[in-house]
Formats: C-alpha cells, structure tokens, sequence
C-alpha cells in the first residue's frame, strides 16, 4: 500500500460520502429539526458503524483471497456487479426534499444516545456490508502486508473523512438544505455519483491478484 493508493482511496471515498444519499439526507434532516448537536451526534455514530463492516470484510475476505484466486476472480466480479447495480440505482434515485419550514423541539436523548442510534442504522444496513465488500479490495495491494491490516486502515480512514464530511453538513444545515433540494445540484450528483461506481466497477474488474 502507496501514497497513491491510499489518496485514490480517500478522493473516491470522500465523492461518494459527500453525493446525496440516505446518510447524509438524515443528517441534513435531523440537523434542521433537532439542532447541529443531534446532526452530529448521529453523524459519529454512523461513521463508527463503518469500523463493524470494515473488521467483517476484512477478516472474511483476506482468507478467501489469500487462498484461492478462483474465490478473489468470483468476489472481483461479484463486487463489479454490485458497484454497477449501485450506479443504476443512482440513476433512477428521485430528488429527495428536505423540508426547511419544519421544525420539531430537540429530543430528550444525550450525545451518546444519539451517536448510538446512527451506529446501529449503519450496522444493521446491508447494503453498507455490500458496498464495503466490494469497494475496499480494489485499494488492496496483494504483495504489500497482511490484506485484513491494510483493509482495517482503509476503513479508519473512511470513517474518518465519513465524520469530518457528516459533521460539516450537521454545521452548515440550512445553505446544504437549499442547495441539496436545487433540481439541479440533485441531477449533476445523480449523474457524478453513477459515473463514480461505474469506473470503480470497471476498475475492480481490471484489477488483478
């Protein structure tokens, strides 16, 4: 694992966090409703969600890949798949309006409560599984150190640059809010977040152990 590597990583990882999606939609929300403390309270928890997906793929997939490079060609195309399945999806994705006229009085929880309940919003999505499966081995260098280390750091670094972005927009809610329900914000996102998972499936499928 190179600079290059780990800086191709962290400039697809902070594009795909900061694309619109139902992450940081609920952010954005929950940051207008409920005040910036609650946007960022829930903002680590979800980031925090990304070290449980990143430990599952790693301990998984660095056996398999190690051992069987008929097991890393079927994840390699099976990971592509996905990643064009997600670029589809982001095509067809509707523009998501956040209402900024709406507000609700703070919830009675405290920061931990809060964090707790993005934790396990991210936790228990499947499709945050899927995407970590597929988007991490293409960033592995299969001559360098141990695969599950060198997944396990990718990861600290995405939830990383995941907490920086998501607290961000808990900060600056209402700009982001009307720039996000902007028809137009929302189709050059839509478009740029397809092209994204689209090379990056590409790029999977090229790669090779």
């Amino acid at each position: 694992m190179n600079i290059e590597v780990l800086l191709s990583f962290l400039s697809a990882s902070i594009i795909l966090t900061i694309m619109p999606g139902p992450d940081n939609i609920f952010v954005l929300t929950e940051s207008i409703t409920k005040g910036k403390k609650t946007g960022i309270a829930i903002s680590f928890g979800l980031a925090t969600g990304v070290l449980v997906h990143t430990i599952a793929a790693a301990t998984g997939l660095s056996i398999i890949i190690q051992k069987s490079a008929i097991a890393f060609s079927v994840i390699k195309y099976i990971g592509a798949g996905y990643l064009f399945y997600l670029a589809f999806i982001a095509l067809k994705d509707k523009k998501s309006l956040i209402d900024l006229k709406t507000k609700t009085p703070n919830a009675d929880k405290n920061f931990f409560q809060l964090m707790r309940k993005g934790f396990f919003m991210n936790v228990l999505n499947p499709k945050v599984a899927l995407f970590f499966l597929a988007f991490l081995p293409q960033f592995i260098n299969l001559n360098g150190f141990k695969v599950e280390y060198q997944m396990i750091i990718l990861g600290l670094i995405f939830m990383l640059q995941t907490i920086i972005i998501f607290c961000i927009l808990a900060i600056l809610t209402g700009k982001l809010a009307t720039v996000i329900n902007s028809p137009r914000f929302w189709k050059i996102s839509k478009w740029s977040k397809a092209s994204i998972l689209s090379i990056l499936g590409i790029t999977l499928i090229l790669s090779k152990k």
